[in-house]
Order: C-alpha cells, then structure tokens, then sequence
C-alpha cells in the first residue's frame, strides 16, 4: 500500500460535499440541470445520518401539530419519494393509537391538524386497528390510519447518486474535504485525500453545496464561514429480531422519546430518543434509554419486552440552532430546512450550506438549493426530479419482505446460503468484491445486510472474510499474500467490533446467550482480538475514520467505538492485564 502519494487535478461546475440523503439529492439535480458535479463522502455513502436512523417515509402526521409547515412538506413529498424512489420504499401504511393514560384532548389536535396541513389521515375503529395489527395494545382509546411508509436509507441513496452518474457526475466516497480554497470572495477549489490510499484530489470549481448535516459546521469553517450553530440531536433506535407490526405504529401524542415502531425488512425498530451532543461521530446509548425505549414499546404492543432485541444504534439529526427553545432542547427545534448563503452572510461566494429537513424531504431540500444556485448564476434550469424515477425504481416496483427471498429462489441450485438470517449467497458476495475488490467488510454489510440478522454476523462474517480474502487475491493479484491476509483479519476484527458497538448496550437474555457464543468462536477458539497489531497500510484500507484518524481528547470514552486496543495498536500482543476495550 506505501508508496509515492498521487495527486488528481479534476474540475466541475459544483463539488457536494456529503453523500447522505440530501447530498444525492442535490448531486442528481445538478446534474439532471446539466452542471458537472462531483460528490464527496469522507466515509462510505451514506452512513452517517441518512442509514442511522428508524427507516420512516413520513405520512406528515408526526408534526401536523407541533411542526405544521414540516408536516405538510413531508404529506407532499411522500407521494413523490414513493414514486421516484419506488424500490426503496415499502408501503406499510400507519396508525397513530392512543394507548390509556395519554391526554384524551390530542386526538382532536391532531384530526383538526391534519386537516389543516393537509396530511391525508382517516380516524377508524378500535376493532379495524386490531384486524390491521392484532398485537396493538386493545386498550387504546383513538387510532387514526396515516401514510407512512418504510424507507430503506441506502438504497434510496444508492439510487439518486446512480441517477446523478447517469448524467455525469462523479461520486467520491472515502474522500474527505481538508480545505476549502476562496479567491477574491469566492470558492476556487476543494481539496481532499483518499482516505484508503492517502492519494490527493483537487477540485476547481464554481459553487460548493455544504450537505454535511451535523457536521456542516466544521465544513463551513473550512472556507473561513464560522457560526453555522447545527446542533446534532442524538437518537437511539433498538432493532427487534422480528416484525411486530406490518404497519409503522406511533403514539398519538406530541413527539417524544420511544413513539415510533417502524418494520423494515425482516425486523421492526423502536424509536427514539433525542438529546443535543457535541460530537456526531460518538454518540452515547445509556442504560436507562434502552430500559425506556422497551417500556414505551409495551405500551403500545403489550409483550414488546418479550421479543429479542438484536441491535442498537445512534444517530444525529442535523437541526439547526433555533432561538426559541433552549440550545439543549432538540426535541422541540424545528424539523425544517434552511438554506445559508454564505456570500450575504460571510461575503463568500458560491458556497451554500443546506441543513435541517427530514430524510422524505431530500428531494425538495436537493430542489431548493439548487434553485439558489440557478438563480445566483442568472441561469434558468428548471428542476426535474419530481417527475423521473431513478434507475433502480424505473419499474415501479416496490419494496416487500419477501423479495429477497424470491431473489435466492433462483439461484439455490448453483450456489450456497452465507447468511442464513438475511438470505444473502456466496455468489452475490463474490460479485460484490468483483464489482469493488477494496470494499471493507462494513461496505459488503451495507450493501448485501450480511451480518444483520438475529446472529450478528456470528457465522456469516466469517464464511464472508473468507469468500471476500479469495475474491481479494484474485482482483488485486500484485498484492503480497502476508499483506493480503493482515489487510483481511483487520477488516473482520473491525467488523465484528462494530457490530459488538450495536449489542453492548443490550446484553440481556438470548441476546447474551448469542454473543457468549459469538465470543467463544472469535477468542476462545480463533484468538482473533489477541493477534498482532494491525499495520498502519492495513488500517488504511478499511476507510475507518476511528482506525485512521484517532478520537478527539475531549469525546467522552463511554461515547467511542468499542474497538479492541489490539486493533488500535494501544497495548502490546498479549498484555495480560488487558481488562477491557480502548480506544485511540
């Protein structure tokens, strides 16, 4: 991997920097307007805010009462998510239920908001709610049936920068921004570096949108623009080993902590807390959370403690500061968007920041923003993402549970079943690593959800490092087997300390039955976490930004990744007084 750093000159009508929901967005309409455009993502596509979080296509229903103007944004661009964005989506529908004990007086707000914002919502009987979802509490008091749906995060995202590729643009994941060039009063270039080779990139440019969402501050400060006060409202969500409800359940209440149950896939997933924090890559679960999420789960599905909870996660809303409530309290900041001009603001121009918003809004966020541009650049190029579909979701086709399982029908007969719990073979692996030789194990997990099923990767990541160490020394023939195989180990000891990050807080009952034997497999019998340091070249090749580039001196240690210290090179091999993980 050492070598002579390599410097790439490119140049394009705007660069995107971020690659969640709303940078795509913004990169697919630029180039559908015909501007070259060139997206940076410091890590991979999407996974920051935009895959952690519950998986909701808001109906509007949510904020037909707290946040209306939110409300009837998300009721218009649910419809053309749904459309435009077809394979991503499954249409679950959803109930607002009010369980006993809650005000009897917000069932009324709620109808007259909804009417008034123009959410479609239709009140029905206690005896309908329970045909629909027979586990809902029966002794709920109201229910009203919405339009929510389930979004698959990573594939909405996957195919609006297939779209933006079709018209010429070129994604960049694992690059990161390190500087933002401003000449007489306006952006020149972005520079970044590879994050898996070191290699340069240079960027000249015309325009930079900033849709780095909570981190859309730090970039901002790049180009000289400080006080762009995005706070980061953190989140948690508890993945439960089987769908509980076909449609997303919510309380019928004013927003607030564990109010949501949303089934996506083969699971469903509670939802979430909200909680200003200061660093958005670490972002801390406690205890009493987890506790309160299940109890808010039991109001709604009596029996919720009884199912499994297999993963747990955090994520941080890009909300921007509001004067009207306490600079703590992101649970009533609101959900819209804004648009910052950083040439009326700071005299820099060129350079927009786009944050705030809901992940159905993306469209129109993406929309909005590059209005401004147009306009600043006196040019008329009307916007068309309303109306074409991406590629993936030219059929129209939806979403279902089953798919996948029509998808592995087809092939049983030539190829083998790696992950059992989310039905993923050894062929579509192979093509993964055909298709992207330097892919990390995470990457693979995101793309092929290997891993994420009720084991956690207990068997499947192995017999994947395998199928992946082959494919590996296949593609990349020129590659050193001993550096081959060290690149390999790091990449599954990282995997299996990132899915440990989603399992600590939940250590109870079959889940701790699980990973007992999760760890007898990887320790006792293979020593995996007792081996030598990673090098610093195989360190590289995974993209990991905690690997890389350390932890900041003032994040809190119960808020970082659970990476093992052998990893990070921390302690020599075999301390034995290693009592714990630690971190960089």
């Amino acid at each position: 991997m050492k070598g002579e750093i390599k410097m790439k000159q490119l140049s394009a009508d705007v660069v995107v920097i971020g690659g969640g929901a709303t940078g795509a967005g913004v990169l697919r309409d630029a180039a559908m307007r015909g501007f070259s455009a060139v997206l940076l993502e410091r890590a991979d596509i999407a996974q920051g805010t935009s895959s952690r979080f519950h998986g909701l296509l808001h109906s509007g229903g949510r904020y037909v009462v707290s946040d209306p103007h939110s409300a009837t944004q998300c009721a218009e661009e649910n419809a053309i998510v749904r459309r435009i964005n077809a394979d991503a989506i499954e249409e679950t529908g959803g109930l607002f239920a009010m369980p006993p004990g809650d005000p009897d007086d917000f069932g009324d707000k709620f109808r007259d908001g909804a009417i008034k914002t123009k959410v479609p919502a239709e009140e029905i009987t206690i005896k309908e709610a329970l045909r629909l979802e027979p586990r809902l509490n029966p002794r709920v008091k109201r229910v009203f049936r919405v339009e929510d749906g389930c979004v698959d995060g990573w594939r909405l995202v996957w195919g609006a920068l297939e779209s933006g590729r079709e018209y010429g643009a070129k994604i960049l994941p694992y690059h990161l921004a390190t500087e933002i060039v401003v000449r007489n009063g306006a952006v020149a270039q972005v520079k970044a570096v590879d994050q898996k080779t070191n290699d340069q990139v240079s960027i000249d440019c015309r325009y930079i949108v900033n849709a780095g969402g909570p981190w859309a501050g730090s970039i901002a400060q790049m180009a000289g623009a400080p006080g762009v006060d995005v706070v980061p409202g953190r989140g948690i969500m508890i993945g439960m080993n089987h769908r509980l409800v076909n449609h997303v359940v919510n309380r019928l209440c004013v927003p607030a902590d564990g109010d949501i149950i949303v089934p996506g896939h083969t699971i469903c997933v509670i939802g979430t807390t909200d909680q200003a924090e200061q660093h958005p890559d670490f972002l801390s679960i406690k205890p009493h959370e987890v506790q309160k999420m299940l109890d808010k789960g039991e109001d709604l599905i009596p029996g919720f403690r009884k199912a499994r909870a297999v993963h747990i996660w955090s994520g941080a809303r890009p909300l921007l500061k509001d004067s009207r409530v306490k600079a703590t309290d992101t649970r009533h900041m609101s959900r819209g968007m804004a648009i910052i001009d950083h040439g009326e603001r700071d005299g820099i121009k060129g350079l927009l920041t786009v944050a705030g918003g809901k992940f159905t809004t993306y469209r129109l966020m993406a929309q909005e923003v590059v209005d401004v541009m147009c306009e600043h650049l006196g040019e008329s190029r009307p916007c068309r993402t309303a109306e074409e579909a991406v590629p993936s979701a030219r059929s129209g086709h939806h979403e279902y549970v089953s798919n996948r399982l029509a998808e592995v029908e087809k092939e049983l007969a030539t190829t083998q079943i790696i992950c059992e719990c989310e039905l993923v073979t050894r062929d579509t692996i192979a093509r993964q690593f055909e298709r992207v030789p330097k892919s990390n194990f995470d990457d693979m997990r995101r793309q092929l959800r290997v891993g994420m099923g009720p084991c956690q990767g207990t068997f499947c990541g192995l017999r994947s490092a395998g199928i992946a160490h082959e494919s590996r020394r296949k593609h990349l023939p020129t590659e050193e087997p001993a550096v081959a195989a060290d690149v390999t180990t790091t990449m599954l000891r990282l995997f299996y300390a990132n899915r440990m990050q989603g399992i600590a807080p939940i250590l109870y009952g079959s889940t701790l039955t699980e990973i007992a034997l999760q760890s007898w497999m990887l320790e006792s019998n293979l020593d995996l976490n007792r081996l030598p340091s990673p090098s610093s070249n195989a360190k590289l090749t995974t993209g990991d930004m905690a690997l890389i580039h350390g932890v900041p001196k003032d994040a809190k240690a119960e808020d970082c990744p659970l990476l093992p210290a052998s990893l990070l090179g921390r302690r020599p091999h075999g301390d034995p007084h290693e009592k714990g993980r630690e971190v960089a």
